[in-house]
């Protein structure tokens, strides 16, 4: 039976959307067409060090003596940008950068997009590619919880043995409990001492729990709730820290991820010296609050050469810019003692401040340290042990140094205690720094390397090349078998396959998600995936040319009948799809995210973009047959 009067046509509003859709797409992929650059950017390392003309000069200087070829210099308003020809010249150029600025700049290897410059200005970027594709190392760190449990337990037998002197409680001894290996164990001489030290660890240590061994013993340990919260605390403390490290390697778009309850996984793309990157991750920041030494006054600072030029019971630092700073030998507070700092404007001044909260311990030694000294100075002591890049008879050498700078001097107000606050400071930027640093300056626990790969450059371009030859191949065959199968149906799924791999690859570039190994794999599934719903849509055209049906009543039929099929299994494959990014980790979830927006832009290209280009070409005509 043929059913008159069907025409197969869209209303003008949906050719407009469908191609406002397309434009959209191609616009957002265009910039992933003109590949990208070996670059090195060069950053201040604070807010006070400034990328000038100077630093320009300097910069093209040491390249031209060592004759490293560029291709041209970018200064942008916080940083500037070197373009080179090859990996080769990129790791020269920032060896050499690296050994001539010095600790004040950040050399960051990088990948520069080639895009035109309106492109940019405009806001749109490409698709960021993984360490498979990219080239660069890979870590997987152990952290030691055991350690870092010890140390809160060895932090809560300070503070109990400061509360119980404070209180004149008697014990005989107070200690680790080395039967069960954790847990701490008080003994006393008598039971009311028990009693008295029960009812003060019940209101100033509601997190321990309690338990009596013994009749004259008291045993704590920390609850499950807070161990997880420790280990948490401890997981996110480190994964900060090494942010910031690897901020001060200078690796552009790094991956530090959690993996496990005490795992962390780091991926630093572009980066290829991996004793260099090992040397940075494992190294050790310490955080020290010193009294300036202001018996001997800033003039002896000034004149002294080195410690032995000044008094025996004070050292001499410098600050950030070099200028000699006098302080008091004797550590008032380490960073280990502070729990939070936030930066913010100070109330009264409307500067920019640094509010600091502190531990009990923490807060009894501050308190008793600035005391007797309201109007003097502190100085907050960075301490790290960092490896340096210098220049040896035309060779790159690399020594190991303990770098010690006042990164702040205050005056102190008032008696401080549990929570006080820094000022003085240059910008908000600086506040802002220096409340990381205080907060995560040092690693809440020590980590291994487990785990190393380094995927070089040249493997990295040979897997693009791969997949980018695979993805072609594919597309290539499936348009072969889709034209000889189905004729200009085949050519309209062809077509439709090329927007579904525009808009997939608009899609990443605007999410700017990173395209693994594994999310190619993601595409090419999809292809197949997005071809299955035209199969499904041909075949049931023919079966109602079978019928009897008419041209135009068949092509009706067979897109709208076809349609809940190909949602339905879709949609399953879509659950699939969020299921492998909820639960898995790194190249699962880069396949996932890759599928998940493939079937979404398939169900519009394969249904409703193949519907668009079938009724252009047969939806005004009067079709006595069709060929499919």
């Amino acid at each position: 039976m043929v059913t008159p009067g069907i025409q197969n046509k869209y209303t003008k509003w949906k050719y407009t959307l469908i191609v406002l859709i397309m434009l959209w797409g191609i616009v957002f992929a265009l910039p992933n067409v003109f590949g990208e650059d070996h670059a090195v950017q060069v950053s201040g390392s604070r807010a006070s060090v400034s990328i000038d003309i100077k630093i320009r000069e300097l910069i093209i200087s040491a390249l031209e003596t060592e004759k490293i070829s560029y291709k041209r210099l970018e200064i942008g308003p916080d940083s500037l940008l070197i373009r080179f020809p090859d990996s080769e010249s990129q790791l020269r150029g920032a060896d050499i950068l690296k050994a001539q600025l010095g600790r004040d700049y950040i050399v960051a290897l990088n990948l520069a997009s080639s895009a035109p410059s309106f492109l940019h200005t405009m806001g749109l970027n490409p698709m960021y590619l993984g360490l498979d594709l990219r080239g660069g190392v890979y870590f997987l760190l152990q952290v030691d919880m055991e350690a870092a449990i010890k140390k809160i337990e060895d932090s809560y037998i300070e503070e109990i043995r400061s509360q119980l002197r404070g209180e004149k409680v008697k014990y005989t001894a107070i200690k680790k409990d080395l039967t069960s290996g954790s847990g701490i164990n008080i003994e006393f001489s008598e039971p009311a001492s028990l009693d008295r030290t029960r009812s003060l660890i019940q209101k100033n240590f509601r997190n321990l729990q309690q338990s009596e061994p013994g009749p004259l013993s008291l045993s704590l340990s920390l609850g499950d709730r807070e161990l997880k919260e420790k280990r948490e605390l401890i997981i996110q403390q480190n994964i900060t820290t090494l942010s910031n490290r690897i901020n001060e390697l200078g690796v552009a778009e790094p991956i530090i991820q959690q993996q496990g309850n005490d795992r962390i996984m780091v991926q630093l793309p572009g980066v290829q010296d991996t004793t260099h990157a090992k040397e940075i991750l494992g190294a050790t920041a310490i955080l020290e609050f010193h009294l300036v030494d202001g018996e001997n006054g800033w003039r002896q600072a000034s004149t002294a050469n080195s410690d032995s030029d000044v008094s025996i019971n004070s050292r001499l630092y410098r600050d950030r810019k070099g200028r000699p700073v006098l302080l008091q030998k004797r550590v008032l507070l380490t960073g280990d003692s502070i729990i939070d700092a936030s930066s913010g404007l100070d109330q009264q001044s409307g500067g920019p401040a640094v509010f600091i909260s502190l531990d009990d311990k923490g807060a009894k030694r501050m308190e008793d340290g600035t005391r007797d000294n309201i109007g003097n100075h502190m100085a907050v002591v960075f301490i790290e042990k960092k490896t340096e890049s210098r220049l040896d008879s035309g060779e790159i050498k690399r020594s190991v140094s303990t770098v010690e700078e006042v990164i702040n001097i205050a005056t102190i107000r008032d008696k401080l205690g549990r929570s006080f606050q820094i000022t003085g400071l240059d910008s908000t930027r600086e506040a802002r720094n220096l409340a990381i640093l205080l907060r995560s300056g040092s690693l809440a626990s020590p980590i291994e390397i487990i785990e190393e790969r380094t995927v070089g450059p040249s493997a990295g371009k040979e897997n693009i090349t791969q997949g980018f030859h695979v993805a072609i191949i594919s597309m290539v065959v499936i348009a072969t078998f889709m034209t000889w199968r189905y004729k200009v149906f085949g050519l309209i799924a062809t077509a439709a396959l090329v927007a579904n791999i525009i808009l997939i690859i608009a899609s990443l570039s605007m999410l700017q998600a990173t395209l693994t190994l594994p999310g190619v794999a993601g595409i090419v599934l999809t292809m197949g995936m997005a071809v299955d719903a035209n199969v499904l849509i041909y075949e049931r055209i023919r079966e109602e040319l079978r019928k009897g049906k008419g041209p135009q009543t068949a092509i009706h039929f067979g897109f709208n009948q076809a349609f809940d099929t190909i949602l339905d299994s879709n949609l399953t494959t879509l659950i699939a799809a969020i299921t492998l990014f909820a639960l898995g980790t790194g190249p699962i979830k880069g396949f996932a995210i890759t599928l998940s927006i493939g079937i979404l832009t398939s169900m519009f290209t394969a249904v409703t973009g193949s519907r668009a280009l079938v009724n252009i070409f047969y939806g005004s005509r009067k079709l006595q047959s069709l060929k499919i």
